[in-house]
């Protein structure tokens, strides 16, 4: 009897045929559970380390929501970036490569000394962040191997960039001409809309009946905050929405006029407010007003966005010729 006429072809042991090879499984893959138990307990650990940074963190994000409420999110979008890359995780083999130690060694001990170092050395919340990413990228190093920290690294800085408050110090330097052009705005706006105002630096004076009513911009709106948190939104939303790097790196540059849109117009509301009562464009409210132009804020994010996916259609090719219903092509 030939192979034609249904000779079986010859296999391995295994059940497969010769010629044929199967990938081996990764490391990540096999683990299952054990490496779930082994992540929370690191997890637990890391807290526990770096507690002080944590509590801060955590302390700023709910006495200002309006400015670094967001900063609670970012460790669960950071999460999400490595579950949307979980299948190349599980294919890419998990290799220790030892030199994460001394980088992992080097994180820990630069958050020791910026935690509980000698007044002469920099005491720095953000230099507490940025040690506790180099920590997290040299454990991943050491553990894992270069090609799974490679994939890892995006949600890593990430984290890093938008996960903890930006210290006044840094921020004073940007602020001073982003609180400049909001106050300009806002003055415009109000001229508009026939409100008696005048303007003098960042200071706003609305008079209501003859009686001024002063609202300083540099206490009342953050813009430079507020642009964090943009930029925060916008690479999350190039991320997972934009195919191509130019639409993301242009989705994130947008994030710049919207933030600045968006305060001009906080600071006009307030204006507006201040007309009713003096106490509406300080404390609490104010703070409440920030939140709520976040939403239209991230409405027209999504406008810009959209826009960005259709600002140019791919041509699907040329179109097909018609065929004759008898199934050849005509002469």
């Amino acid at each position: 009897m030939s192979a034609e006429d249904g000779a079986k072809p010859q296999t391995s042991p295994t059940g497969v045929p010769p010629g044929i090879s199967i990938p081996k499984p990764s490391v990540v893959a096999a683990a299952g559970p054990q490496l779930l138990v082994a992540g929370l307990l690191l997890l637990v650990a890391y807290v526990a380390v770096f507690w002080v940074f944590v509590k801060t963190q955590v302390k700023w994000a709910f006495d200002e929501p309006a400015d670094w409420g967001h900063t609670l999110l970012v460790p669960a979008i950071s999460g999400y970036f490595v579950w949307a890359r979980r299948s190349e995780l599980v294919a890419a083999p998990a290799r220790a490569n030892w030199l994460g130690a001394p980088i992992m060694v080097f994180g820990v001990a630069l958050y020791v000394a910026t935690t509980f170092g000698p007044p002469s050395f920099v005491l720095h919340h953000n230099a507490r962040g940025i040690s506790i990413g180099i920590t997290i990228i040299g454990t991943a190093l050491l553990v894992l191997g270069w090609r799974m920290t490679r994939i890892l690294m995006f949600p890593i800085l990430y984290w890093v960039a938008f996960g903890q408050s930006i210290s006044e110090r840094l921020l004073q330097k940007v602020t001073e001409d982003m609180q400049d052009w909001s106050a300009v705005g806002a003055h415009v706006l109000l001229s508009i809309s026939g409100i008696d105002v005048e303007r003098s630096g960042n200071v706003l004076t609305v008079f209501v009946n003859g009686v001024p009513n002063q609202l300083n911009v540099a206490e009342a709106c953050s813009g430079m905050r507020m642009l964090v948190a943009f930029l925060a939104l916008g690479v999350l939303i190039a991320y997972t929405g934009l195919p191509r790097v130019w639409q993301r790196v242009a989705l994130v540059i947008a994030g710049f006029p919207v933030a600045l849109g968006v305060n001009v117009l906080r600071v006009f509301t307030l204006g507006v407010l201040s007309l009713y009562d003096a106490n509406f464009a300080a404390g609490d409210f104010h703070s409440f007003i920030g939140l709520v132009w976040l939403l239209p804020a991230l409405v027209l994010y999504l406008g810009v966005m959209w826009f960005l996916r259709n600002l140019f259609v791919e041509d699907s090719g040329p179109p097909k010729k018609a065929v004759p219903a008898g199934g050849k092509h005509a002469a």
